[in-house]
């Protein structure tokens, strides 16, 4: 369950338009806009809401679908999973277990060790060079 709480006025002046829409009412940017989908260096990839510490580089991967794809996050207890009935096939939305934010979805991908990819959002993540953790 999402624990840290954040007053809507004050995360529509911090955060982008981009940002807001897409952490606060699940919005999806387009494939290959993100700042993150082609980054390669080497850290952490935090929400942008809450600063959490949610997937290393360490498990990213190039999938070809435009978003920053993971085949793992840093711990299970760092995304919740719901249900999501928006497209005609149901999905599982990935929201941060730490304040509620929607990140992306994932999906299941026979290409990866664990057989799934978490599509994230770069609008919903922070990225944290190695040097800095």
């Amino acid at each position: 369950m999402a624990t840290k709480k954040f007053d809507d006025a004050e995360l529509r002046e911090r955060l982008t338009a981009e940002q807001y829409r897409v952490t606060q009412k699940a919005g999806t940017e387009r494939a290959f806009t993100g700042e993150y989908h082609d980054n390669k260096d080497d850290g952490t990839y935090h929400c942008v809401v809450c600063d959490e510490a949610l997937f290393s580089s360490d498990t990213k991967y190039d999938s070809g679908t435009g978003w920053p794809s993971f085949w793992a996050p840093l711990s299970d207890d760092k995304i919740e999973n719901k249900r999501d009935f928006k497209m005609i096939v149901p999905r599982t939305e990935n929201l941060c277990a730490g304040c509620g934010a929607h990140l992306g979805h994932v999906f299941k991908d026979r290409t990866t060790e664990t057989n799934a990819r978490y599509c994230m959002n770069s609008a919903s993540l922070n990225f944290v060079p190695r040097s800095e953790d």
